[in-house]
Protein backbone atom coordinates (compact mmCIF):
# COMPACT_ATOMS: atom_id res chain seq x y z
CA UNK A 1 0.00 0.00 0.00
CA UNK A 2 1.10 4.00 -0.96
CA UNK A 3 2.36 6.12 1.43
CA UNK A 4 -1.07 8.31 1.32
CA UNK A 5 -3.42 5.60 0.78
CA UNK A 6 -4.31 5.14 4.35
CA UNK A 7 -6.50 7.83 4.65
CA UNK A 8 -8.70 6.77 1.87
CA UNK A 9 -9.37 3.95 3.43
CA UNK A 10 -10.66 5.83 6.29
CA UNK A 11 -13.17 8.08 4.06
CA UNK A 12 -14.25 4.65 2.88
CA UNK A 13 -14.94 3.25 6.49
CA UNK A 14 -16.44 6.38 7.31
CA UNK A 15 -18.70 6.84 3.94
CA UNK A 16 -19.97 3.18 5.57
CA UNK A 17 -20.54 4.10 8.83
CA UNK A 18 -22.93 7.13 7.10
CA UNK A 19 -24.92 4.61 4.69
CA UNK A 20 -25.05 2.31 8.27
CA UNK A 21 -26.62 5.40 9.82
CA UNK A 22 -29.07 5.91 6.61
CA UNK A 23 -30.38 2.26 7.24
CA UNK A 24 -30.27 2.62 11.09
CA UNK A 25 -32.54 5.95 10.71
CA UNK A 26 -34.80 4.56 7.87
CA UNK A 27 -35.47 1.53 10.50
CA UNK A 28 -36.21 3.43 13.23
CA UNK A 29 -38.19 6.07 11.10
CA UNK A 30 -36.50 8.77 12.33
CA UNK A 31 -36.08 11.78 9.78
CA UNK A 32 -33.72 13.99 11.17
CA UNK A 33 -31.25 10.98 11.48
CA UNK A 34 -31.77 10.06 7.73
CA UNK A 35 -30.80 13.71 6.71
CA UNK A 36 -28.11 13.91 9.21
CA UNK A 37 -26.94 10.70 7.41
CA UNK A 38 -26.81 11.76 3.84
CA UNK A 39 -25.29 14.96 4.50
CA UNK A 40 -22.93 13.67 6.46
CA UNK A 41 -22.45 11.50 3.58
CA UNK A 42 -22.14 13.73 0.92
CA UNK A 43 -19.24 15.31 3.10
CA UNK A 44 -17.28 12.48 3.33
CA UNK A 45 -17.68 11.70 -0.70
CA UNK A 46 -16.93 15.55 -0.72
CA UNK A 47 -14.17 14.97 0.88
CA UNK A 48 -12.38 12.17 -0.43
CA UNK A 49 -12.83 13.32 -4.00
CA UNK A 50 -11.32 16.79 -2.67
CA UNK A 51 -8.12 14.72 -1.45
CA UNK A 52 -8.03 12.62 -4.05
CA UNK A 53 -7.62 15.06 -6.38
CA UNK A 54 -4.90 17.00 -4.33
CA UNK A 55 -2.93 13.88 -4.48
CA UNK A 56 -3.34 13.25 -8.26
CA UNK A 57 -2.00 16.82 -8.66
CA UNK A 58 0.69 16.53 -5.93
CA UNK A 59 2.05 13.27 -8.89
CA UNK A 60 1.74 15.10 -12.02
CA UNK A 61 3.85 17.73 -10.61
CA UNK A 62 6.29 15.47 -9.83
Amino acid sequence: MKNGNGIFILYAFAAVLAMTGVGIAVGERNLAGIFLSIIVLIAVFGMGFKTKKKFREAQQSQ
